[in-house]
């Protein structure tokens, strides 16, 4: 497995449980307000850290961790993903996974085999603007829209979350957002935060009460602010 990164112990990334996250390498998608640009971008060249090194660490600290989250990059792109899943669930894990929702065959079958207990799925804009803003392609929206489908069949706790971005990002698409997630039990809006690993430049975030006004009469699906001050 491309591992790039080990955050050895959170409590920010499982809600509601100590956890470990482990953070693979590549993405196939090219979202300008990533901040994980290292890890998309260099993957082939990022210093690995060696499975059994992140097995030992979570066998020592089974009386301390909850939880194993799994993110990136995007983690559905490993072929290896399942088997690294079954080790981490061996030990006892819950295990939370972080993915963009654009290989959502994989995704159903680690729901069907109980692989992982929770999903995190970014939306990155409306359908709209989902090429443009994350470089993909028809085929993979339309794979990104069956990832959606699943977890509003409610088969597994998930949440979806939004990264908003003032040079990508209207009210209206907002609106067609929460349209199209319609039914969802949780979207946590998140503001864009830059930073020296951003992928694209020139970025700028909304405020909180910008934001706010924004999401002002969408009262379709349970909303929430993450990580705004």
């Amino acid at each position: 497995m491309l591992i790039l990164g080990l955050t050895k112990t959170t409590l920010l990334d499982y809600p509601g449980k100590v956890a470990a996250t482990i953070f693979t390498g590549g993405c196939n998608f090219r979202c300008p307000f990533c901040h994980n640009g290292q890890l998309v971008l260099n993957a082939s060249v990022e210093s690995r850290i060696d499975e059994e090194e992140v097995m030992s660490h979570l066998r020592r600290r089974r009386n301390i961790l909850e939880g194993v989250c799994v993110s990136g990059g995007e983690p559905t792109i490993h072929a290896d993903l399942s088997e690294l899943l079954s080790r981490i669930k061996e030990l006892g894990y819950l295990i939370k996974l972080d993915t963009n929702g654009s290989n959502p065959a994989v995704l159903k079958d680690l729901i069907e085999r109980k692989l992982i207990d929770y999903v995190a799925m970014d939306i990155k804009n409306s359908k709209e603007k989902y090429i443009s803003t994350t470089a993909c392609n028809e085929d993979v929206l339309n794979r990104v829209c069956e990832s959606v489908k699943i977890l509003l069949g409610n088969s597994i706790p998930y949440e979806f979350r939004t990264t908003l971005v003032r040079q990508l990002h209207e009210k209206e698409d907002l609106i067609r957002m929460s349209t199209w997630i319609d039914g969802a039990s949780n979207w946590y809006i998140q503001s864009y935060i830059d930073s020296p690993n951003v992928i694209g430049s020139g970025l700028d975030a909304y405020s909180k009460e910008e934001i706010l006004g924004m999401l002002e009469g969408i009262s379709n699906i349970p909303w929430s602010l993450r990580g705004i001050d």
